[in-house]
């Protein structure tokens, strides 16, 4: 094998590949090659990287040196620079250092500094689709420990002792489940890693499987072993094409080097995988709808007990953890049980991944060990809120999740502390919330989205999310009434009680949870009929302040429906009547003259009625 000096690791995962990643890799190959470097420096395509909003990404290894929002025209600038001169390109970092200032390393980055990554340990450094690369870090060596040193018995105290709960929602025990499979008298039995992640603004399921699949390989091994099944599936939704192709290349690597099929190693144990695409539908992420649509049927889920456990795939004992939970089981095999114990809190062991999305300045993939602090995630590794607006609420958990406010900005990042706060660790989505975001529309947002992917089996999930979103469009529209705020509690009530899955039984969370936390906000909507955020269109209005239009024509060339007269210099007007509130001339209007303005309630109404309305074409 050739040594080089240095290695170019460009992410090319989904996100970096969707800003151009692949146009980038070809673009420098064909640079190093043109520059006669090809013997020195190698050009790798990794899986990602984490820091999605910042691509495409490059990082300079041994070097340490982090490039991002990189273009194929910046590579003959880099090249020349960092490879033959020496010197690292300071304008295409991430934050340009200081004149004189030590060129900072990737370690040095504050959204990196603070995680701590066992799922995610080779992100960004092997090639995906190699398994030689996976190999040279310790990959397969779990799975040969346990497949020639370890009983079944041992494998699953080894997990239990690890305290490794379930990551993609419920948090069950790992070991537990498994244990219930393993002593269940009938075969055969399956494994399936659930890889169908509908969650709005989540995707850590998605890059895992892009950037090292054999990891999930490697721990459903493990987990076969563990439960004595000879067969497995890995159910990735279509959506996920670049996942799909990567888990394909992986089992069939896996397959020519003796790691699945008959004769593992060596050892007698026989195992195989083989990839189901889901068809997108939300409830097929609940095991019980995912068997369904294995086995072929439409995606319903059904009454526990009996758990998949004990009667599950073609009516036999199953297991089903997600992308991440088995993504974690050779670290604990191979390093120990101990020591996955000694990270987290006392009743959520090891690390956790979250997406890091919305109002916040650092967006990515983020593993962090349970129990760091809400504050530490979004200010820390996040960045904080953009254009230093305040921070308002984090939804944690997905739509079936909770909002988290800043008085909770210190809670611990656990299963406890977040069910108790009225939200859920889910799978690890978390979309940050500013000051500009109403509580009442964001509870809306969610509840139409679980409403629309209903399965509609049962009727407390049917009828009453339907039921909700429309009490809460009521409100919303500044038609509710306080009435109306203890119908929604009976409803939640009666939905949590009466679903017949786990995500009937938490789709009323992010309204009971916005209700707990920002009940003023509601009773603002309800009594006052205004919107604090101005977000809610029938209760806010746009208006021009005729002291301040200079006439530039920016806005009414923006507005869609032609709701804004005027001529250049001369001040315009919104005909409210034709007005759909799209906020167009608001972002067009320069900053320096803001004569557009958006106000709500009383206010905005008085402000309409001093402003007369179009009287021309």
């Amino acid at each position: 094998m050739p040594t080089y000096r240095t290695h170019l690791l460009v992410c090319a995962g989904t996100g970096c590949v969707s800003c151009g990643a692949f146009a980038f890799k070809d673009a420098l190959e064909k640079e190093v090659a043109r520059r006669g470097l090809g013997d020195e420096v190698l050009v790798v395509a990794t899986g990602c990287n984490g820091f999605c909003e910042r691509g495409p990404i490059l990082m300079v290894h041994p070097d340490g040196i982090f490039y991002q929002r990189l273009t194929v025209e910046d590579v003959p600038l880099l090249v020349e620079e960092h490879l033959l001169k020496g010197r690292p390109v300071r304008k295409l970092m991430y934050v340009p250092p200081a004149a004189g200032a030590p060129v900072p390393k990737m370690a040095d980055i504050e959204f990196f500094k603070h995680q701590r990554l066992i799922v995610l340990r080779n992100r960004g450094r092997i090639d995906p689709e190699k398994i030689e690369e996976y190999i040279a870090y310790d990959g397969y060596e779990a799975a040969a420990k346990a497949l020639a040193n370890m009983t079944p018995e041992a494998v699953v105290a080894e997990i239990s002792a690890a305290g490794l709960r379930g990551r993609g929602g419920a948090g069950f025990p790992t070991g537990r489940k498994w244990d219930l499979c393993r002593r269940q008298p009938s075969a055969p039995k399956y494994l399936i890693c659930n890889g169908d992640e509908g969650d709005p603004g989540a995707f850590m399921d998605r890059s895992v499987l892009e950037a090292d699949p054999h990891a999930v390989l490697e721990g459903m091994i493990i987990g076969a072993k563990a439960i004595g099944a000879a067969r497995g599936f890995i159910y990735i939704r279509d959506e996920y094409p670049l996942a799909v192709s990567r888990v394909s290349i992986a089992l069939q690597q896996a397959r020519e080097m003796g790691l699945l099929g008959k004769d593992i190693l060596g050892t007698g144990f026989d195992f195989d995988l083989e990839i189901v695409r889901g068809a997108g539908a939300f409830v097929s992420g609940e095991e019980t709808a995912l068997i369904a649509s294995i086995e072929g049927q439409r995606a319903y889920p059904r009454q526990r007990p009996p758990y998949p456990a004990q009667h599950g795939l073609w009516g036999q004992p199953t297991v089903i953890n997600n992308v991440e939970t088995w993504a974690n089981v050779p670290s604990i095999i191979r390093r120990g049980s101990a020591w996955f114990s000694s990270l987290g809190t006392e009743t959520s062991k090891g690390t956790k991944i979250f997406s890091l999305v919305g109002k916040i300045n650092n967006t990515g993939l983020v593993e962090v060990p349970m129990g760091i602090r809400l504050r530490d995630i979004v200010f820390a590794i996040g960045g904080g809120i953009p254009k230093g607006r305040e921070f308002k609420a984090v939804q944690i958990g997905g739509p079936s999740g909770g909002c988290i406010p800043k008085e909770l900005l210190d809670l611990p990042i656990d299963y406890e502390s977040l069910t108790q706060a009225g939200a859920m660790m889910g799978s690890g989505g978390m979309i940050v919330m500013d000051e500009d975001t109403c509580m009442v529309d964001i509870a809306l947002y969610f509840l139409r989205f679980t409403q629309e992917e209903s399965c509609g089996k049962c009727s407390p999930c049917r009828i009453g999310t339907r039921q909700m979103a429309a009490i809460l469009a009521r409100i919303a529209a500044g038609e509710g009434s306080l009435e109306d705020i203890k119908k929604l509690e009976a409803l939640a009530l009666t939905v949590k009680q009466g679903s017949l899955c786990g995500l009937g039984q938490t789709a009323p969370n992010p309204v009971l949870s916005t209700l707990r936390y920002f009940h003023d906000e509601y009773l603002a909507h309800i009594v006052d009929r205004t919107c604090p955020a101005r977000v809610c269109k029938n209760l806010i209005t746009y208006f021009i302040d005729p002291e301040k239009c200079v006439g530039c024509l920016l806005c009414l060339k923006s507005c869609p429906v032609n709701a804004i007269s005027g001529e250049r210099k001369k001040v315009h007007v919104i005909d409210q009547a034709a007005c759909i509130k799209c906020g167009a001339c608001l972002s067009v209007c320069p900053a320096k003259i803001q004569a557009v303005m958006k106000t709500t309630g009383e206010e905005g109404r008085a402000l309409v009625g001093e402003i007369p309305a179009r009287t021309g074409p």
